[in-house]
């Protein structure tokens, strides 16, 4: 008889999780971009942006490598439009949403 203890079984889910399998920068990165780019970009692997103009994050790695964009956000992001609000993030956000957006390659 098989016996499975209930600690395999939620090891068994948790592995069997996309979002547990990520790593808590990723899973942070994603939070992040949810909470504050979302409004315009698409930030999955699907979706279109809601704002046409907006780049999808899954396309960002084709136009810049994504590691240089780390001085990018820490200098601040600033747009020739009025839509995109100014963006200056913390050097633990930065790797966050870095990682997250390597995922997206």
């Amino acid at each position: 008889m098989l016996q499975v203890t209930l600690r395999q079984i939620l090891i068994a889910l948790l592995l069997a999780t996309p979002a547990v399998a990520a790593s808590k920068p990723e899973q942070r990165g994603e939070a992040y971009a949810r909470a504050n780019c979302a409004r315009c970009h698409a930030i999955d692997r699907r979706s279109e942006s809601p704002l046409k103009i907006a780049p999808p994050f899954r396309t960002l790695h084709q136009r810049y490598p994504i590691e240089t964009l780390g001085e990018a956000l820490a200098e601040g992001i600033y747009t020739g439009h009025a839509d995109m609000p100014a963006f200056e993030l913390d050097p633990d956000q930065i790797h966050d949403l870095l990682s997250y957006l390597k995922t997206l390659e």
